[in-house]
């Protein structure tokens, strides 16, 4: 396999804090490659130094043939990138923005305008290319961000958390667009605090936490090798003491979030028969997936930020 861009061995510090340990991955040609972790595990970090923003401390960066940080400027010609924040200026209109911008590439004024029609028409905002960010909705306003990393026909994305905040209708279209560049061969660097969208999208996964990578691999592939296959929820009076009943036996498992306790078992038929002599309580079964797999490995407990 052809790797479009390897990481090897990164490591950064601010003071004390071993921000990012040691990290080692690659992205082929069509891949998306998928960063997940709790607040604090170093994503931002590792986009940054992926990007030429921040020097590693130990680490070798090389994208495209060429080396970060020697050949920066020539990799970040060839990069898209959409940040976690809002960096459209306000003063301009759709058109107006990717216009700018491509000047940021050296491109010229009647290329980028070639291309603009198309941009606007991906991101589904041709009916918008007079508006000012400010009239959009948040939806939009990162359909633009996308189109507007676009505009130098990037081979790599870099998408730092680029959902964040869109209601369910405007993310399902994002993923719609990302799946089409999938297609189109682009290449993805995404991190993601939704899970699903880390299912839909990924070719494969990157676990960080607390700086390290702590597993890698396809989505499905890495649930089968870390979870029992089948999940049963269970919540509603009595839930609480579960966990001290016998039906703990009937699973390989058992951990409880707030009001709700959660049996991982290879065979979930005897468990709900038992859950269904319980009238008051309420279950769910459903198989595992990649957020029983998140929390397995990085644990329940809220992380802040900061």
């Amino acid at each position: 396999m052809t790797l479009l861009f390897q990481a090897s061995h990164l490591s950064k510090r601010y003071g004390d804090a071993a921000v990012v340990q040691d990290l080692s991955f690659g992205i082929a040609a069509g891949e998306c490659l998928g960063v997940i972790g709790p607040n604090g595990a170093g994503k931002t970090t590792t986009i940054r130094m992926c990007l030429g923003l921040t020097a590693p401390d130990r680490g070798e960066i090389a994208a495209l043939g060429l080396s970060m940080p020697r050949d920066a400027l020539a990799i970040k010609a060839q990069v898209g990138v959409v940040t976690q924040f809002d960096t459209l200026d306000p003063d301009f209109s759709c058109a107006e923005n990717l216009l700018v911008y491509g000047r940021y590439f050296g491109m010229r004024d009647a290329q980028v305008r070639e291309r603009i029609p198309r941009l606007l028409e991906f991101a589904a905002l041709s009916h918008k290319a007079d508006a000012k960010p400010g009239e959009l909705s948040g939806g939009m306003r990162r359909r633009l961000s996308l189109a507007r990393a676009l505009v130098n026909d990037p081979k790599l994305l870099l998408l730092d958390e680029p959902t964040t905040g869109l209601d369910p209708q405007a993310r399902h279209l994002m993923w719609e667009r990302l799946q089409l560049l999938l297609q189109q061969g682009k290449s993805i660097l995404l991190t993601t605090h939704f899970m699903d969208e880390a299912e839909r999208l990924c070719s494969r996964l990157l676990v960080l936490d607390h700086g390290r990578k702590i597993a890698e691999g396809r989505p499905r592939d890495l649930i089968a090798e870390h979870l029992e296959p089948d999940v049963v929820e269970a919540y509603g009076e009595g839930a609480m003491a579960l966990p001290q009943s016998t039906l703990k036996a009937l699973a390989a498992r058992v951990e409880v979030s707030g009001e709700t306790v959660f049996f991982y078992t290879q065979q979930a038929k005897p468990l709900l028969d038992a859950l269904a002599t319980h009238p008051k309580l309420r279950t769910l079964h459903r198989p595992a997936n990649l957020e029983d797999l998140f929390l397995k490995l990085t644990g329940r407990q809220i992380r802040e930020e900061g």
